[in-house]
């Protein structure tokens, strides 16, 4: 069988980093001082397993709720002689000026700093440790690490707890004493994102060997400077840098430039004008060149060939047959080419391997893998495109679709802008249509991304998005690995009074579909977050407002479901005033057959209940359940559970019938009359998993009525739907609880011929196990 999409297993290392970084105590630590994570002493790590704990570390704290940070963690790297880092990476304002500073002693060779708001000036004196091996280094985003917290100079000892509780960093006195000089090896510098106020002129003066530098968002007060390294440079980005032909001619003199990125985030804010003569200079000076970004500029038209002249024949990537005619001039196809939010994206032939764009596929989805870590603005947009192509074309890269789109999630967990475009982008691409190409473990990293979005944001788009997402998955089965906590987040949306009327009906379709069909310590487990309360309320709120809608509806079936087999749970709705709102739905809506099917199915698994039956035995309660046994409401369904909850109560005998009216012969008649009216090739609204507590009420004498519906119970199910009950039935034991029916005196001659079709049935269905009534089963929920 071929692989499914994104199938691939983690490797062996990724795993048992996960499970160490979960089990800390247990594998590399011990509890020290003051309950300090230490290292043990017999442990020595080299640094290719330091840098994977790290650096997987980050991911597990921004991606899994269900991880629990240490405080003390980067402390395990303090000492170089037990442990080793030479690549790290870090993302933001998790990440504080003591953890940098605990690793200082390390011979790092590549820091990545991104979005870190929260460090200060404090991590510009552990930079400077570095000095001496740091070859790679970013600081993207890191808008406070320039400033002082309290205004003390570097120099100074900041050790203190107080300013390490300060989150984000706060900016105050501009630091001034910090200098690049003394990182000789430094060779890759990310600065994007630089204060204003630093000059980048006087900053990056001391370093004489940069091969690529990143000043994204850099407002640049001259551009001489760079010439520094023209001989030098292979990588320049001045993304959302203002142009002007001053930069231009400094740019074109770095004649070893291979990657060259001078793109904006859009048109709309771009002053400059990107001409033919520009373009051309860019391409004839810089031959080296394998990637050029221009994307958010305004093109002049003069660059592109007309249409009539262009060449014939399919989309073509040799630089000759170009439709842009200054790449007309180069020797080879580029690698990238960046032409996101430009016309130039729209022309048919492009020289280069991978181009970003807008015209289709494949330029969308390069957009988003080349923009995601440092410019989510341009993502969220290029997201919002892939939606659409998912949702009014079809997505023919899937899998890249989907990965890409996780990606992001992760990424930006915080970006809210990419998180609506994103989870709207998900419940396309995992729909009907896509599900039989994905992987479980593809299904699965879209449900942790949701639920990720649910957590982080209350927004209403965001949550109705990832609800929506949701319902395209097999509920439970696929949410069993997150039961807790899917169950936990869909809760809490339905707390507030006011919710928004469809992510509230959605999410109550989510809940009762995952109390359906699952084991029963999972319903006592969701039972104790609140469930039981939680669907109450609603229904409260639906009664003050005097409707019965969706909401209504599926918040009874949820709480049919939730007390199936749950005691716990029944007695919680007792507690909450359940049989109060019972009566005022009944009384409020008498015409709402779901309704009533729901309410009386969940009262059904009250009453199986033995020590919550004499809450049920009060006149008012035994007079409604014995009006509905009358009820000709959804087929048999209502007055066939109205019976079934007094056949519980009638098992308990005349004893604990304390009333005069209504009499208990009186009643015991009527459900006879009741069963006795029902037809027994009736399809069924229910689906029971276990026939136990129908199987108590056969070998007995106390209520023979109670055996009569039992047996009929029984009857019908096996003849409708002999496939599933007969096995069910043979295999709990009820051949011989059937045969105890036949000897008891005390059982009215229709259950015995009953009792006896049934057994007659599951014999027949032992020798020929084939569905014999062409039927279709219709499960519309919990047996209640």
């Amino acid at each position: 069988m071929a692989a499914k999409a994104g199938d691939n297993p983690d490797s062996l290392m990724t795993l048992a980093t996960i499970f160490c970084l979960r089990n800390l105590r247990k594998t590399m630590c011990y509890q020290g001082f003051k309950n300090k994570l230490c290292l043990r002493s017999d442990i020595f790590l080299p640094s290719e397993i330091c840098d994977k704990l790290v650096n997987t570390y980050m991911e597990l704290v921004h991606t899994d709720s269900n991880f629990e940070p240490e405080e003390s963690f980067f402390q395990l790297f303090s000492d170089p002689c037990s442990t080793r880092l030479t690549r790290v990476q870090l993302r933001e304002d998790f990440v504080r000026d003591r953890d940098l500073e605990a690793i200082q002693k390390q011979d790092l060779i590549e820091l990545h700093l991104t979005y870190c708001n929260s460090l200060s000036s404090r991590s510009l004196k552990s930079l400077i440790s570095f000095r001496e091996t740091l070859v790679s280094l970013c600081l993207f985003g890191c808008n406070h690490i320039f400033y002082r917290k309290g205004g003390a100079p570097l120099a100074c000892n900041e050790d203190t707890e107080d300013e390490e509780e300060e989150s984000p960093a706060s900016r105050q006195a501009l630091e001034t004493d910090f200098s690049f000089q003394g990182f000789n090896r430094l060779r890759l510098l990310n600065l994007g994102g630089l204060p204003d106020e630093v000059d980048a002129e006087t900053l990056l003066k001391p370093l004489k060997s940069l091969t690529s530098l990143d000043l994204s968002n850099v407002q640049l007060l001259g551009t001489a400077f760079l010439t520094q390294w023209k001989d030098r440079l292979a990588s320049l980005v001045l993304y959302n840098v203002d142009l002007s032909e001053e930069l231009v001619s400094t740019i074109v003199e770095m004649v070893h430039l291979r990657h060259l990125d001078i793109s904006r985030e859009s048109r709309r804010t771009s002053k400059f004008k990107m001409s033919r003569k520009i373009l051309t200079a860019i391409v004839q000076r810089l031959v080296n060149l394998v990637s050029l970004d221009v994307s958010g500029h305004i093109m002049l038209d003069n660059c592109t060939v007309p249409h009539i002249e262009e060449a014939m024949g399919r989309p073509s990537i040799e630089p000759c047959k170009s439709s842009i005619y200054p790449f007309q001039e180069l020797k080879r196809p580029l690698q990238f080419l960046g032409l996101y939010d430009t016309t130039l994206c729209n022309v048919t032939h492009i020289p280069a391997y991978k181009v970003t764009g807008s015209k289709n596929e494949e330029q969308v989805l390069n957009a988003i893998e080349a923009y995601t870590e440092f410019r989510p603005e341009l993502a969220h947009r290029a997201i919002n495109q892939l939606f659409d192509i998912a949702r009014i074309q079809h997505c023919s890269q899937l899998l890249r679709a989907l990965q890409l789109v996780i990606a992001a999630l992760k990424c930006h967990k915080y970006d809210k802008s990419i998180q609506v475009t994103g989870s709207a982008a998900l419940f396309y691409l995992t729909n009907t249509e896509y599900r039989s190409d994905q992987s479980v473990r593809l299904r699965r990293e879209v449900i942790q991304v949701v639920l990720n979005g649910m957590e982080q944001y209350q927004e209403v788009t965001v949550q109705r998005n990832c609800c929506l997402t949701l319902c395209n998955f097999s509920i439970p089965e696929e949410l069993e690995f997150q039961y807790s906590r899917v169950n936990q987040l869909l809760l809490k949306i339905l707390e507030p009074a006011q919710q928004d009327e469809s992510i509230q009906r959605i999410a109550v379709h989510l809940c009762n579909a995952l109390v359906c069909q699952v084991d029963n310590h999972h319903k006592e487990a969701v039972g104790k977050m609140g469930f039981v309360k939680t669907m109450l309320n609603l229904i409260q709120k639906k009664l003050q407002d005097r409707t019965c809608d969706q909401v209504m509806e599926f918040s009874w079936s949820a709480l049919w479901n939730i007390t199936d087999e749950t005691p716990d749970n029944c007695q919680m709705f007792l507690n909450c005033r359940g049989m109060s709102l019972f009566l005022e739905c009944l009384q409020e809506f008498p015409d709402k057959q779901e309704l009533h099917r729901n309410m009386l199915g969940l009262l059904g698994n009250v009453a199986e209940v033995k020590a919550l039956r004499p809450q049920l035995l009060t006149p008012q309660f035994i007079t409604v359940f014995s009006n509905l046994l009358d009820s000709k409401a959804d087929g048999i369904e209502v007055s066939y559970n109205a019976c079934g909850v007094l056949s519980h109560i009638m098992f308990d005998g005349p004893d604990v019938w304390s009333m005069e009216d209504p009499r208990r012969d009186s009643v015991m008649d009527k459900m006879m009359d009741a069963i006795q009216s029902w037809d027994v090739s009736s399809r069924r609204n229910i689906n029971y998993r276990s026939f136990e507590p129908i199987l108590r009420l056969l070998p007995q004498s106390i209520a023979p009525v109670s055996q009569h519906w039992a047996t009929w119970a029984l009857y019908n199910l096996v003849s409708v739907y002999p496939s599933k009950y007969c096995p069910l039935l043979i295999k709990e034991g009820g051949i011989s609880l059937l045969e105890k029916v036949l000897e008891l005196e005390s059982s009215h001659p229709e259950t015995k011929d009953m009792a006896s079709k049934v057994m007659e049935a599951c014999e027949t269905f032992k020798e020929d196990p084939m569905e014999t009534n062409n039927g279709q089963e219709v499960n519309f929920g919990q047996r209640g």
